[in-house]
């Protein structure tokens, strides 16, 4: 496939240096994205340009993903209106080897001469003396040069420390080091990357003294939202690719309630999904969008890809159980584990054996031993079940005065639904 056409066709392609496609569509190329280590793992935003990687290996190109065990000592000023706070070195540790494992879930390390590489550019850096350096890239990049750069100009004003300053001067250092090491002509990224980049570029012309030994630059878009703002980021931060800071759940729900304006560029950017099959989903949804088939469609490639088969199988579970129209059946195939996961979140009551034998009817039970968790008094619950506002375990309830039945207590948990909302009673 052609990596550049793959990429204007999904939106995909910001900026460009002259001669890139060209080079592209001549021989297997060697190019890179990097990943600071600034946090313990990815998030969706890092997706979009982990993505350029994908297609670019798929297109039958060499990726390399370098992980900035050095450049995170620092952190990249681009976008940012003050200077990051540094991290300690364990902390730095930690977080480049949890990209590490996560790169490996989209990158093919093993399919011979276009094998995805890794490399961390602490292991050139830590061997370089400051002289060194100076010696090595300063001498060849101007003060005028960099001061022209996008992310300097806009920090110059609030202020801009030299060590953020020096930031472009180490990744295009990056370039240069793996040009000469590991043949690689081409570094990609963000749009806010572009600076960076062709400083790189500009290195190695310099260095290397001539444009026969010239190096490319490719940027993708960011990712916005239709309406401009930021995307990546739900009501409680980041989306990430960690299970631990975000759950598969919480990750298929992000997914799955994006908005129909935003779901033609997401499914591109974010799928491997081909053209024909997206027009085909697009046309479907057009005629029902009630069915939501692109948030569907979207919430599924992704969730698989970042997690497992398993993980979306248990997020689509709970997403009927919460919000469709699950049945007792569905709550009895969810194991006690699984509950954990699908009800975090949930208002939740405890209740013990004792509280469960003074509570006569089903009344009791939604008033007193949920302690007006879920309705504030006896009356309020009786009105509720008579008006057929409540269900337990999915099931309608209409008898204020029924008698308690413990198999209601599916294992250890009770779910009552007034209205649209649920509230997890769990025995003790």
């Amino acid at each position: 496939m052609n990596f550049i056409e793959e990429l204007r066709w999904r939106g995909m392609l910001q900026d460009m240096m002259p001669g890139t496609e060209e080079q592209l569509t001549t021989e297997m190329t060697a190019g890179y994205i990097g990943f600071d280590p600034t946090a313990a793992s990815l998030h969706i935003g890092n997706l979009a340009t982990i993505m350029l990687l994908v297609h670019f290996q798929r297109a039958g190109h060499k990726p390399f993903a370098l992980v900035g065990g050095a450049t995170g000592m620092i952190g990249d000023p681009s976008g940012k209106t003050a200077e990051r706070e540094f991290l300690s070195e364990d902390t730095l540790r930690i977080n480049q080897e949890g990209i590490r494992n996560q790169l490996t879930k989209f990158l093919d390390f093993e399919s011979g001469a276009n094998s995805a590489e890794m490399v961390n550019n602490y292991d050139w850096f830590k061997d370089i003396s400051f002289l060194g350096f100076m010696r090595e890239a300063g001498k060849h990049i101007t003060v005028n040069y960099m001061t022209a750069k996008d992310s300097v100009k806009k920090r110059l004003e609030t202020g801009l420390s030299f060590t953020e300053f020096s930031y472009q001067l180490l990744q295009g250092y990056d370039f240069y080091h793996l040009y000469k090491n590991k043949g690689v002509r081409l570094q990609m990224g963000g749009s806010d990357q572009w600076g960076n980049i062709t400083t790189g570029t500009e290195l190695i012309r310099r260095k290397e003294g001539g444009e026969e030994y010239q190096a490319f630059a490719l940027t993708t878009p960011l990712v916005t939202k239709s309406d401009g703002t930021k995307f990546g980021k739900s009501e409680s931060g980041n989306v990430w690719l960690d299970p631990k800071l975000t759950t598969p759940y919480q990750f298929y729900q992000f997914w799955i309630n994006a908005a129909d304006e935003d779901c033609g560029r997401l499914i591109r950017v974010f799928t491997l999904l081909s053209r024909e099959e997206i027009e085909e989903l697009e046309r479907q949804h057009a005629e029902a969008p009630h069915l939501r088939i692109l948030q569907k469609a979207l919430a599924k490639d992704v969730t698989v890809r970042v997690h497992s088969q398993a993980d979306y199988d248990l997020a689509v579970k709970a997403s009927e159980v919460l919000y469709g129209k699950a049945t007792i059946d569905t709550l009895r195939s969810i194991r006690v584990d699984e509950f954990e996961v699908i009800f975090e979140g949930v208002p939740q009551t405890e209740i013990s054996d004792n509280e469960l034998e003074n509570c006569k009817d089903l009344t009791d039970l939604l008033s007193v031993a949920s302690r007006g968790e879920v309705y504030a008094s006896k009356g309020e619950a009786r009105r509720a079940i008579t008006q057929n506002a409540v269900s337990i375990n999915k099931a309608k309830v209409t008898n204020p005065a029924a008698p308690l039945e413990l198999e209601w207590l599916q294992e250890r948990y009770l779910l009552v639904s007034k209205g649209k909302k649920n509230h997890l009673l769990k025995r003790i």
